[in-house]
């Protein structure tokens, strides 16, 4: 079985050999190559579609060792397939772990004749001289389960059409089961729609109908006999569910994915579900690529895809008879130059390695010098920008200074005018309001005098009244209706003999 060698390649060339179309892949752009040519440093990679290949599931006893084990499995997929034995076939193959038989081991072997090989990319050699890989289609589809763009959980079946083929594959917990091509490519999908129709009409016309019209919306008279032909396609895509069913102990499908190499309106996974009672999906994912934003067939996708692996996550099944030529040091006559240089270089290499070193020295002194030369400068430098930097400093802190005290006395200027502007008028109102309830009782106020502390802010009012009544039912009066907002305390009322008045002291507390 063939490896793969990918060393680094600054870009990837995916190829489809049956419509000589190429994208290429850089870093995570893809876009399709109208005029591909040989680069040594671009990785190219192909596929065989299904109807290109035999493939069959072959039992090896667990006894033969791993060195054998291609000889043994050659052996017996000629006995039994009945191959030619005049034909020599190229055979990759690749272990089932679906099996669980104690004795022996199972492989999936493809079978490919080297002369319908060469027809399919003779066209393609010539434009890029080198394949790196050229592997089955199915085998494509693992890499869906690696990047994680579906669960390994489940059997899943995928269908895809193409212009020379169509195939459906079958994935059970990520790996590989059966892969069958089906009569059911776009070039047979014409001649069966013609047979339907009745007459013939152009394959262009044909497949702009399939992927320019939805058969939900369109009242075409070509609507009737595409859905006959879905129908026959479905009832064949049973028919191969049906026989996996049994031939590989499959209790369910959990999924299908369907698509085409071409974009589509008609929503062919919404039709097949119906059918089959199975569900469906389109078979689009998001790779992670940037692009033109044009369609781009999923095969190209999946093989770009494949060349992100690890090489221990790969099926290694690399049908491409047309690999770089080794490396220079692999070679035999680079093996035979190599070891020319190398005793020239030993004859010589006493007396080089002595000047070699002495030139070194006299190199790494004139370094030394020239390095010293560019500190010393760079030293000056900062030394001097540090005084000037100390001095700014010096400047900015008296600055500071005189900013903080004029910030001080501007803020003692404003609790000033704050402390006017706020506590003259609540003075005054409390006043006035005072005044007016002495007047309703016949109270005259003598003096006001306000005073306040860090606990409490009080109003001092010498009262004079006629009657000293009037004075208690003021009192009164003021402790009722300023419950809660001042508190009223009166300690004598003294009577003026001479004026014939009553004098008193109220002391009013704000809360």
């Amino acid at each position: 079985m063939s490896k793969i060698e990918q060393d680094s390649f600054s870009s990837v060339l995916s190829v489809n050999p049956y419509k000589k179309s190429y994208y290429s892949g850089v870093a995570s752009f893809v876009s399709e190559s109208t005029s591909p040519s040989f680069s040594k440093e671009q990785f190219a990679i192909s596929y065989l579609n299904t109807n290109g290949f035999i493939t069959s599931l072959i039992a090896i006893s667990k006894n033969i060792p791993d060195e054998d084990l291609f000889d043994a499995i050659n052996s017996k997929v000629y006995d039994d397939l009945g191959l030619d034995q005049a034909v020599e076939y190229s055979l990759q193959y690749v272990e089932s772990f679906n099996n669980l038989d104690e004795d022996n081991r199972y492989f999936h072997v493809f079978i490919v004749d080297p002369l319908s090989l060469t027809q399919v990319f003779e066209n393609t050699i010539e434009n890029i001289k080198y394949l790196d890989v050229i592997i089955p289609a199915p085998l494509l589809i693992k890499s869906l389960y690696t990047k994680d763009l579906i669960s390994y959980t489940g059997t899943h079946c995928f269908i895809y059409f193409q212009e020379n083929d169509a195939f459906v594959t079958i994935y059970g917990d990520g790996e590989f089961i059966y892969t069958k091509s089906i009569k059911y490519s776009f070039i047979d999908m014409h001649d069966r729609f013609c047979e339907l129709y009745g007459e013939r009409i152009d394959y262009d016309k044909f497949l702009n109908f399939f992927t320019t019209h939805n058969l939900k919306d369109t009242q075409s008279d070509y609507k009737i006999f595409f859905i006959k032909l879905y129908k026959e396609l479905f009832a064949n895509v049973n028919d191969i569910l049906t026989y996996a069913k049994r031939a590989f102990d499959i209790e369910k499908f959990d999924q299908i994915y369907i698509g085409s190499q071409v974009d589509t309106k008609t929503k062919l996974y919404e039709m097949l579900e119906v059918e089959l009672n199975i569900k469906t999906v389109e078979f689009e994912f998001d790779y992670g690529f940037e692009g033109t934003g044009e369609f781009v067939d999923q095969l190209h996708s999946l093989m770009h895809l494949y060349t992100t692996l690890p090489s221990d996550e790969k099926y290694i099944a690399n049908f491409s008879p047309y690999h770089r030529p080794p490396k220079f040091t692999q070679r035999e006559s680079g093996k035979l130059i190599l070891v020319m240089a190398a005793s020239f270089i030993l004859a010589f290499a006493y007396p080089v390695t002595y000047w070699g070193l002495t030139y070194a020295q006299d190199l790494q002194k004139e370094l030394l010098q020239k390095n010293y030369k560019d500190l010393h400068i760079q030293r000056t430098t900062r030394e001097a920008t540090i005084k000037n930097r100390q001095a700014d400093k010096t400047k900015s802190i008296k600055l500071l200074a005189r900013e903080k005290e004029e910030y001080i006395n501007k803020k003692n200027t404003l609790i000033k005018i704050h402390d006017v502007k706020v506590n003259y008028p609540m003075k005054a109102k409390l006043l006035a309001m005072f005044t007016k309830d002495f007047n309703t009782y016949g109270v005259h106020l003598q003096s006001a005098t306000y005073s306040q502390d860090s606990i409490s802010k009080q109003l001092h009012f010498s009262l004079i009244a006629t009657k000293d009544k009037k004075i208690t039912k003021l009192l009164e009066h003021l402790t009722k209706i300023y419950d809660g907002k001042f508190k009223f305390s009166l300690e004598l009322i003294s009577y003026d003999y001479e004026e014939k008045r009553y004098l008193s002291e109220l002391k009013v507390v704000i809360l």
